[in-house]
């Protein structure tokens, strides 16, 4: 789960009034989706803007159910209002502090440039797959045939559109992890 716009005050702290919010995108979705014929075209439009709005705002933690277990930050100084709901709820903090940022409430602190996209794209990159490494351990130590999900997950992204800063921050993680490789294939030496 994710958010990538700002922080809306009482995310965590106020999760009954957020979760309220959650439902009323889906309520907006499944009312577009079904067709808005009978509505006017202020009604469509006004609807359409709090679909954008909530969605840009609440999208990425519209599944999440509950407050979560750790919550990852990439720029201390901006996001200090979810750190302090974390600390408030006793949910640890792991963030990238750069040296212009003050670490207090990070509990696990990553060093790290927090300004560049490269950068931004390659510790988002690390943390998603460590947790999705997590959790197929964790559904392996339950018994839980994990391959199997695997086939109907590519499934099911195949059939979903894909997002766009996912694929940019993919091609940058690529590009960066391209550029070395071919450095090392042209000082190698020649086999002879």
């Amino acid at each position: 789960y994710y958010m990538n716009h700002r922080w809306l005050g009482g995310t965590l702290t106020n999760w009954k009034t957020v979760s309220q919010s959650i439902q009323r995108l889906k309520q907006i979705d499944e009312k577009m989706t079904e067709g808005a014929d009978g509505l006017t075209k202020k009604e469509r439009l006004g609807m359409e803007r709090d679909q954008s709005k909530l969605q840009a705002s609440l999208g990425g933690i519209r599944e999440m159910g509950g407050t979560p277990d750790l919550l990852f930050v990439i720029d201390v100084a901006k996001e200090d209002l979810a750190i302090l709901e974390a600390k408030k709820l006793g949910i640890p903090v792991v963030a990238v502090v750069d040296t212009n940022c003050s670490p207090d409430g990070v509990d696990y602190i990553i060093p790290g440039n927090d300004d560049a996209a490269r950068a931004i794209a390659l510790y988002c990159d690390l943390v998603s797959r460590a947790a999705l490494d997590g959790m197929s351990a964790q559904l392996g130590a339950a018994g839980v045939d994990v391959g199997a999900m695997e086939e109907a997950v590519e499934e099911a992204v195949a059939e979903a559109p894909a997002a766009e800063p996912a694929e940019v921050a993919e091609a940058v993680v690529e590009a960066a992890s391209e550029e070395p490789a071919e450095k090392e294939t042209k000082d190698a030496p020649a086999d002879s």
